[in-house]
């Protein structure tokens, strides 16, 4: 019996996690030894029928519960054209494997090549700002045409505009899920997981095929995103958030991590605030992150003038008041009230003007006020010029 088999054999008993799975292997030295332990060295911890189905195992091997079911996933897998890869394989990502009890076998749906780029990890709010989302489709399309494979979850907002951001740069993308890999999720982005697979990239998972998407699933994902990267950026996140849960980790497995700054007005800026208190390196462009990790892109061709500066064309057509309203603006949110006192103008004309820049994209409203996207920050910049 391989060491594939056994270990999905293994991971079959009932109530057996990771921890304890990684227990059993370094106890015994491999899945395939484990199996062959008297079902009373099992921990405690797991149920009766755990020792039952090893019974079982050690005298029908294959034949049984444990055995069968590691055949037919193993079948299942070839006939969706499903990689398996068991961490001792040569294919098994290098820097996984250096987390503390990585995933003993990857799901994996795609160009299995994407797994062997540098990879940078996005994560953010599900509900971020538009700014937010511009900023991370406008990094992980340049860090993706720099050679970077861009790792995310494919949840909404930050995730689905970093994905976005890598195919819309020309690169590769790599999508973690909290599901088995033949249950996208959610829904709603399942364009995107194709459009992913169109682009040779890749979609994986820890957990075994037709696992649906279960709360405790998620934060055990992040660990492989994180894994998987050479460094996390931070884009957008409250202080209390998966997205805080995966810098975190990434700081645990001793990888970079990187953070946007926003507003202090902007309580989806507070986490990337936090996390910078704590260690992580504010960035404001995409070259200050390729800089921190020049040496892992030695070789690797990048396009002429990728990350310089380059200034923004100010379109002639954008009327005075507009202009104003922009200047108005600035880099932090703003009311009504404190744009008619700042400008001068009555809160009708106002409350048009705004409009007319949301519609143009370079706007946004939030709770209380309006801020600039990313494309209005940009015209900003301009206009100081």
């Amino acid at each position: 019996m391989d060491a594939l088999t056994a270990t999905l054999a293994l991971m079959r008993l009932e109530g057996l996690g990771i921890g304890s799975y990684w227990q059993l292997v370094e106890r015994f030295g491999s899945a395939c030894a484990a199996l062959q332990q008297p079902p009373e060295s099992l921990s405690r911890k797991l149920p009766d029928r755990a020792r039952t189905q090893l019974a079982e195992f050690q005298r029908i091997e294959l034949d049984g519960e444990l055995g069968q079911w590691a055949l037919a996933e193993r079948q299942r897998c070839a006939e969706e054209c499903v990689y398996l890869l068991h961490c001792g394989d040569d294919n098994y990502p290098a820097l996984l494997k250096e987390i503390s009890r990585p995933p003993p076998i990857l799901y994996v749906s795609g160009a299995i090549d994407a797994l062997a780029l540098p990879q940078i990890a996005m994560v953010g709010a599900r509900r971020a700002t538009r700014a937010g989302l511009d900023n991370a489709e406008a990094f992980a399309a340049d860090l993706a045409a720099a050679g970077f494979g861009i790792t995310s979850g494919l949840a909404l907002g930050v995730d689905a505009a970093a994905h976005r951001g890598a195919l819309k740069g020309g690169g590769k993308t790599i999508a973690v899920l909290g599901t088995g890999v033949d249950r996208l999720y959610p829904l709603r982005n399942v364009v995107l997981a194709e459009e992913i697979l169109a682009a040779d990239g890749a979609i994986v998972s820890e957990m075994p095929l037709g696992t649906a998407p279960e709360a405790g699933n998620f934060p055990r994902r992040n660990r492989i995103i994180s894994g998987l990267s050479l460094g996390t950026l931070l884009v957008e996140a409250a202080v209390r958030s998966g997205s805080l849960i995966t810098a975190r980790l990434a700081l645990e497995q001793n990888r970079e991590v990187f953070a946007i700054p926003g507003s202090i007005h902007n309580p989806m800026a507070r986490g990337c605030h936090h996390m910078i208190k704590h260690g992580a390196n504010l960035v404001e462009t995409s070259d200050d992150i390729v800089q921190h990790l020049h040496g892992f892109l030695e070789g690797m061709a990048r396009q002429p003038g990728l990350f310089e500066n380059t200034d923004v064309a100010l379109d002639p057509n954008i009327p005075d008041e507009q202009r104003q309203l922009i200047r108005a603006l600035g880099s932090d949110p703003r009311s009504i009230e404190q744009l008619a006192r700042d400008t001068g103008g009555d809160a009708g004309d106002l409350m048009a003007g705004l409009l007319q820049l949301e519609l143009e994209g370079l706007v946004e409203q939030l709770p209380g006020g309006y801020q600039l996207t990313g494309s209005g920050a940009k015209t900003l910049t301009a206009l100081a010029e």
